[in-house]
Order: C-alpha cells, then structure tokens, then sequence
C-alpha cells in the first residue's frame, strides 16, 4: 500500500520568521511523516523550506509577499515596535484592511487557486489539501473550487485561536484579521486547538468542527543534563494580553524574592517586568536547553487563550515535555492536559507565586518530581504522535502498514 498524500499550505515554514505555530507545525508533519503519509508542502510567505520529512512546491508570489512584510516592518520600526500592534478587543477594519483585502482577492487569490490546481494536477492523487493557518479570507472561493474539480477534501487548520476570531484582530505577526470576508462553511471541517474558540469559528458558519490540542516531540523537547543557571525563567512573544499576569508572576515576585534569578527571553515586553533580568532571543534549537537551564519555568499563556475554556497553547506541552517544573497561571481546561498538583503548579495571584516559588526552590526534589510525572504525560497522550494520527482520523485517511503509531 503507497502511503496516502497530502498537500499542507503552511503560513510560513521558515522558523525566521517568528511565526508561533511554524515549529509546531513542523513537529506534526514530521509525525505524519512517521506515519507514512507522502507530505508536499507549500509556504504562503517566504520559501518552503525542505527536510527529510516532507518536499516542497515553490512559494508562487514570494517577491510579493515579502515586500508586503518588508512594508510592514517598516511602519513597525516607525512606530518603535516589534510588529505593527492591533488593539486587544474589537480592533476596526480600516479603509486600509479593506484595501488590502480587496487587493489580494483581484491578485493574490486567483494566483493561489492556480499554484494549487497545478500542483495537484502535476502530483496526482492527492488525499486531502490542509491550509495551515493562511488567513481564511485570503483563500476565499479557493476550497470550494478544488473540491468542485478535484473532489478532494480541503480542512482548514487553525492553530492560532482564538486570538485569529475577529473580535480578537487576528495576530500581529501575521497583520491580517483572518476571519474578516471568509467563508468558513467552504472547508469540510474547521480543525483549531481551542474548543471555546471553534465553537465561535461555528457561529462564523463552519460546517464541521474538530479540536486537535498542542503538544511536543519528545526527541526534540527533552530533559539535558545542565546546570541550573536560572531560578525562574519565561520566554514569550511579547506581553500582549499578558502583561497584568507578567507582573504578578514575575514583576512583583522578583522584588519581593530579591535572591532568586529571575530572566526573560524574548522580545517586545513594555509592563513590569520587575528584577527580572532580559536575556532576549532564544534559537529554537537551544530551546530545550534553555528549559533545562531553569529551576523553574512559567508558563504565562495570553488572557484570550486562558479564558476561552479548552484553549491550548504549545508552551505548556514543551515545557512538560523537557522535564520541567511548570508554574502557570489559571487556563480553563487545563485539567484536561495535565494534574494541576501532582505535574505543574497553577497560581492566580502574586502570593501564590511567591510561595510556589520558595516551595519548589527549597525541594528540588519536588521540583524533579513534577517535571517527570509532567513528561510522562506528555510521553503517554501529548506528542505529535498523538496528534498526527488524531489529524489522519479527521480526513478519514488510513496509514500503511507498518507505519509508526
């Protein structure tokens, strides 16, 4: 039996870019890859990016696309800003976005639809088409035309919910409100890793729903054995929607915890911060290092993410998955994932981060225990594993024999 085939369009593959879903999505395909599934991906901004887990078709306006970014980042740096910030709730859709969108649906759409019919044709036998996280409305009257010709399943997979719903602008890496002039009833079935946010995408007028959570590779996010030359470390993608939960977990904390090290990594952080010393960029393949490096991880995830029952985020699952002892902030559902005794520590206000804090920096071995009971979640329901073969069930695609479960 050849291996089923399918045709991913990825909003990026190259990792410079910063996207937050690009190293997840590589960790799925890699899983489906395992699984004997033929992967041909294709990039929406910059080049697909070859590996030995899946080959590329070619990016049909690059030159375009990034010029479009190169603008964008050159209103950004006017502005002082990492990227051009959206308001958190209920951001306007200005003469400008309407502009652009009515652009890209004369010029960008039709070129896509093309790309898309081409490489099908030129493959042959294509399973399923996923379009990973493009904005929606870019690609609008694409699926239904590659359904109509092909007879070919087309799923939509978001993975940045619900900060991509329309009350929420979409985010600002991106520059795009996804959801503003899509048709979500187009795909077969809406795939997200929010359950409170795909019941929204349902309201929008998707047809199918299905939630399919984050998680780690446990080759890539594993436990090193290194020093600990941290007390207490985050690192994020700014402190947007975040930045109260930032003071009470690591501003006001680190005052009143005046011997314990605490840093951060990344970028774009403008609330208080504290004695927290900044640390900046971490290469995502030091990244598990990193983790290792730290008596203490936080996980900060976003108020929209947390508040939004069952909305899961990949830093909970790398954390886990590298071993550590993972202090978070309240997430509705997260029980679903883990024990919020016995594998990490869920704290909802500055006390209560301060005496998890001295707790678990005074019991290493306690601090031990919980990364290990964390890892061996993840090991038995969280990796991408996991999740590739929860993907082939929602296209309904059988794997050959022999490959990797």
């Amino acid at each position: 039996m050849n291996g089923p085939k399918v045709l991913a369009v990825a909003s990026a593959t190259d990792l410079e870019f910063r996207y937050g879903c690009t190293p997840a999505w590589w960790q799925l395909w890699k899983g489906l890859a395992e699984r004997g599934v033929d992967l041909i991906v294709t990039a929406y901004r910059g080049r697909a990016v070859e590996s030995p887990w899946w080959r590329t078709a070619p990016n049909p306006l690059y030159r375009e696309a990034e010029a479009f970014a190169a603008a964008r980042g050159l209103a950004a740096r006017l502005q002082r800003q990492e990227f051009v910030r959206r308001p958190e709730r209920e951001p306007e859709d200005t003469a400008a976005d309407r502009l652009v969108r009515a652009t890209i649906w004369r010029y960008v759409t039709p070129r896509w639809k093309r790309h898309l019919e081409h490489t099908i044709e030129q493959e042959g036998g294509i399973d399923a088409v996923v379009v990973f996280t493009v904005p929606m409305a870019h690609f609008r009257g694409i699926p239904t035309a590659l359904r109509e010709r092909f007879d070919v399943p087309v799923v939509y997979y978001d993975g940045d919910l619900p900060m991509s719903l329309p009350e929420h602008g979409g985010t600002d890496t991106s520059g795009f409100n996804y959801y503003v002039g899509a048709d979500p009833s187009e795909y077969d079935v809406v795939v997200g890793n929010s359950e409170g946010g795909l019941a929204r995408v349902s309201e929008l007028g998707a047809r199918r729903t299905e939630a399919i959570h984050w998680a780690a590779d446990p080759a890539l996010f594993h436990p090193h054995d290194l020093p600990k030359e941290m007390g207490v470390f985050f690192y994020g993608h700014s402190d947007k929607f975040r930045r109260d939960l930032m003071r009470e977990l690591i501003g006001e904390p680190s005052r009143r915890l005046a011997d314990v090290d605490f840093a951060i990594g990344g970028y774009d952080y403008r609330g208080d911060v504290g004695n927290a010393r900044m640390i900046g960029r971490v290469p995502f393949n030091v990244f598990p290092c990193a983790i290792s490096s730290a008596r203490i991880n936080l996980n900060i995830t976003r108020r929209v993410h947390a508040d939004v029952p069952a909305s899961s985020t990949s830093r909970l699952f790398e954390l886990a998955a590298c071993g550590a002892a993972v202090v978070s902030n309240p997430l509705a559902g997260i029980e679903r994932w883990f024990d919020p005794e016995q594998e990490l520590r869920v704290v909802s206000s500055s006390e209560e981060a301060v005496e998890a804090y001295r707790e678990l920096l005074a019991d290493p071995g306690q601090a031990e225990g919980l990364g290990r009971r964390a890892r061996e979640r993840v090991l038995d329901e969280h990796t991408y594993g996991h999740r590739a073969q929860q993907l082939l069930d929602v296209l309904g695609i059988a794997t050959p024999a022999g490959a990797r479960v």
